[in-house]
């Protein structure tokens, strides 16, 4: 396969997940998706975000998210973040730890 084949996949691929997880399951909380994946929808706006640094293009966070989220993150948050309690809040924290930042 040459690459730019290679590329046209893989992008394809990213933007199913995203379809996914904002169309298909926005039911599934940033948290939960953290806490079992190591990874949430903020993840891929982060790394979304990183990509273009790469590339020389200067993109905010904000931008990012709203990228992903397909609308201002605030208003994603207020139309499906529901509230974690103690527990889910804990696993979410050692998860963010154990995955964020690491460059494997």
């Amino acid at each position: 396969m040459d690459d730019m084949t290679r590329t046209e996949l893989e992008a394809a691929a990213f933007r199913a997940l995203v379809h996914h997880l904002m169309v298909q399951r926005p039911d599934v909380q940033n948290i939960d998706l953290m806490t079992m994946a190591g990874f949430c929808r903020n993840c891929l706006s982060r790394w979304y975000q990183e990509a273009a640094a790469e590339k020389g293009i200067d993109l905010t966070k904000d931008a990012a998210r709203e990228l992903v989220y397909g609308m201002p993150y605030a208003d994603w948050v207020a139309q499906n973040q529901t509230a974690a309690d103690a527990a889910k809040q804990a696993a979410f924290q050692k998860a963010f730890a154990e995955n964020v930042g690491r460059k494997d």
